[in-house]
């Protein structure tokens, strides 16, 4: 595809009214600086660089508003994850997890028993 034929303004308008914006911007939409070459006048169009000036405008927004977007999920996951991580503590290392009452009453009789046992 030539230089001139990635800017030319009646294509660009003609795949924008289609709604092809990905073979718009393939093309040059983005590219396009109005009043560059000839290729500006479009015979019974004169509204076409402000159309395509707006697009290239509208889709500038909508990719500004995406990384806004991302980088507010990234910014809320990290604060979900510090926010998490206060609240779990972690076990004490040299600790031991204290047995119920009851599970300790059987251990002390079990270990009376041995000692009986044991001694007899």
């Amino acid at each position: 595809m030539s230089d001139a034929h990635a800017r030319d303004p009646g294509r660009l308008f003609a795949l924008l009214h289609a709604d092809d914006v990905d073979g718009a911007l393939q093309a040059g939409l983005m590219e396009y600086v109005p009043g560059l070459g000839d290729y500006d006048c479009v015979p019974g169009h004169p509204e076409l660089p402000r159309i395509l000036v707006q697009a290239q405008q509208r889709l500038r927004d909508a990719w500004a508003a995406r990384e806004r977007y991302r980088a507010r999920a990234v910014r809320l996951a990290r604060r979900d994850a510090e926010r998490d991580a206060r609240r779990t503590r972690p076990p004490a290392p040299d600790q031991k997890a204290a047995l119920p009452s009851a599970a300790t009453a059987i251990l002390a009789r079990a270990k009376a028993r041995a000692a009986l046992l044991k001694g007899s």
